[in-house]
């Protein structure tokens, strides 16, 4: 169990090498629990937190892949009431698959450009 955290985390490391959020396309960070999903719009330049949603809120209805499809869509129209509508997907060293692809999928059909 200690090797998969360590080695999602060695790869969220590499992945945040690259991926680096700006004031004019911030980076929309993804951290996925065994329960719950969160977003986060952030600009790494000044160091906030933009915009957020998570699946906290939310009642729990139907499968985590809905929720994470209502956590994407929340997320998105967040972002596009403060102006941001260009962002850098950011998967946290999780794969592009299941939940974190409904979500990226759900936020780019509500608006948001990766």
């Amino acid at each position: 169990m200690q090797q998969k955290v360590t080695g999602r985390a060695r790869r969220k490391l590499r992945i945040r090498k690259k991926v680096q959020g700006t004031t004019v396309r911030p980076r929309l960070a993804v951290f996925r629990s065994s329960k719950h999903i969160y977003a986060q719009v952030i600009d790494d330049t000044k160091g906030t937190t933009i915009a957020h949603a998570s699946s906290v809120a939310s009642s729990g209805d139907g499968n985590k892949v809905d929720v994470a499809k209502s956590v994407g869509s929340a997320v998105a129209k967040a972002c596009i009431d403060k102006g941001v509508e260009q962002v850098v997907f950011d998967r946290g060293g999780y794969r592009y698959h299941g939940r974190v692809r409904a979500l990226a999928e759900s936020a780019r059909e509500a608006g948001l450009k990766f």
